[in-house]
């Protein structure tokens, strides 16, 4: 991914939002991070809908961090919503929830989730979590380009 890719974080809770922008700043992820807090919305975005039809304006993130619980529109059905377009099907997808439930792990891998990571409590837990993101997903994982 290169440093102008966007990073697109779908969380409801303000704050948990906030902390996950704090932590790129602390690792020095440049990448534009694009944050929308309903299910709605970012279906709307990735979908090219109303405002966010203008896809020079508005491009397709080169990765997804998605909350499960959302308002609207839950995660999981955000999810399906991904794997069924064309342009958005092969967009790496981190789930990054306060679930931990089997249920919840199982039912995300099976709808296509990429990976799935539990929200740390800790400030600190989650700029290593970032950092890790960072090293994997940002700078070593090859995206398709098209």
């Amino acid at each position: 991914m290169n440093d102008e890719s966007s990073i697109l974080l779908i969380e409801d809770n303000p704050d948990d939002a906030e902390l996950v922008r704090y932590a790129f700043e602390k690792v020095g992820i440049g990448n534009p991070l694009v944050s929308l807090s309903d299910g709605d919305s970012a279906v709307e975005f990735l979908g090219e809908v109303r405002v966010y039809a203008d896809r020079k304006r508005h491009p397709l993130p080169a990765l997804i961090l998605l909350d499960l619980k959302l308002p609207r529109r839950s995660g999981f059905e955000v999810l399906r919503f991904i794997r069924d377009q064309e342009p958005t099907r092969h967009i790496p997808v981190v789930v990054l929830t306060s679930s931990n439930q089997q249920d919840d792990i199982k039912r995300a891998y099976e709808d296509g989730a990429n990976s799935y990571l539990v929200k740390p409590v800790s400030r600190d837990a989650l700029i290593e979590m970032v950092r890790s993101l960072d090293a994997y997903w940002i700078k070593l994982n090859q995206v398709d380009a098209r």
